[in-house]
């Protein structure tokens, strides 16, 4: 009988906080209970608006980190009510926040995110292990991606080369490679992009199933300039998020490429082809890859995996849900595995993916009340 952690998880597309009730011992995993909570509207407004507009003032900051703190404790003691496990059982909570800003570059480099894990371990009494990303930064790294190291210890196998690829608000890619080191970076967009051009033209969340993009014509002068974005060509360690990648970025692409009133569909399918090349393209780096493993939430949008599996047809191109974990809670139970990590003093980053000076022990203790 291993042991019980949850890990929670929201990441730059905003729709909810995933958590999970996760069992490990030396060598697996198993997910015991799962949810999803959507955020409130006027919290996901008011986190959006931060991330959007980037000002604020410090009282309203303040109380947003606080609002999100009591919004992820509620997550947890809604999932433990409705596992069969009780609060007391739990060794710790993975807290990952909800990140509203990313800067991994000089000067002054940084990450924040919100949430206090305070209200969680006070509210839950269960020890809240959380600002996993600060440390890394501090040793000259990015801070992100995280998830490789939990990718590596999951997904490895001794015989074959393999990438996962982590389809949520930004992509990222793990390269799992039997004789050389981890390595593992943010690819650009994953679902962003087409989420906020979503919200803004057609009111939904998200483009279900890629339906509507699968309705449109990829604008090629249109791809081919944003493809041309700097991001793109920079070599690994690297990492970004909604800050960049977002609906003014796209915007000032639509005012410099000029297309003949192009139609909402069309740019949601040029959005989708984005994704799908500069994943081709980051993963093409990697030399006689045997399968791919995909997780996130992109999984989902059907016309996006039809086209990555189109593009590396001779690439086997899975689920991790082949591999014994639904993909809608992979990054949720790194960030349980993360708390468990530092628990037990192992390092939980990897200097090969974020370029820091050195591996480290990641995330900060917040002890629940006796």
């Amino acid at each position: 009988m291993g042991e019980l952690y949850i890990g929670l998880m929201s990441g730059t597309s905003m729709d909810g906080v995933d958590a999970v009730i996760a069992e490990f011992d030396e060598t697996q995993c198993e997910i015991h209970q799962a949810q999803t909570t959507p955020y409130p509207k006027v919290l996901k407004k008011q986190a959006s608006d931060l991330i959007e507009k980037r000002v604020t003032s410090l009282e309203n900051l303040g109380v947003l980190s606080t609002a999100l703190g009591h919004f992820f404790a509620e997550s947890v003691l809604d999932l433990v009510k409705n596992s069969s496990f009780k609060l007391s059982d739990i060794v710790a909570i993975g807290h990952h926040g909800q990140t509203v800003f990313h800067k991994p570059t000089r000067p002054e480099p940084f990450t924040l995110q919100l949430g206090n894990p305070s209200v969680i371990a006070a509210q839950t009494g269960i020890i809240t292990v959380a600002d996993f990303r600060s440390l890394d930064i501090a040793l000259g790294g990015q801070g992100a991606p995280l998830t490789p190291v939990f990718h590596n210890w999951l997904f490895s196998n001794p015989d074959e080369i393999r990438v996962v690829v982590n389809i949520g608000g930004i992509a990222n890619l793990t390269s799992l490679h039997p004789d050389k080191t981890l390595s593992g970076f943010d690819s650009g967009p994953g679902n962003t992009l087409m989420d906020a051009w979503s919200e803004q033209c057609i009111g939904k969340p998200y483009d279900t199933n890629g339906e509507w993009a699968a309705t449109g014509q990829v604008l090629e002068p249109l791809l081919t300039y944003l493809m041309a974005d700097p991001f793109f060509a920079k070599k690994p360690p690297k990492s970004t998020g909604r800050e960049y990648f977002n609906l003014d970025w796209l915007k000032e692409a639509l005012v410099v490429v000029k297309q003949l009133r192009p139609i909402d569909a069309d740019i949601q399918a040029t959005l989708s082809e984005l994704t799908s090349q500069t994943i081709v393209n980051a993963i093409s780096k990697f030399q006689s890859v045997a399968r791919i493993i995909l997780c996130g939430g992109g999984v989902h949008n059907a016309h996006l995996v039809s086209r990555l599996k189109a593009c590396l047809a001779s690439v086997a191109v899975e689920s991790s849900l082949d591999h014994g974990i639904d993909p809608d809670w992979v990054e949720a139970t790194a960030f349980a595995w993360l708390a468990r990590a530092r628990l037990k003093n192992l390092k939980g980053s990897c200097s090969t993916v974020t370029g820091a000076r050195k591996s480290a022990v990641l995330g900060s203790v917040y002890l629940g009340p006796k």
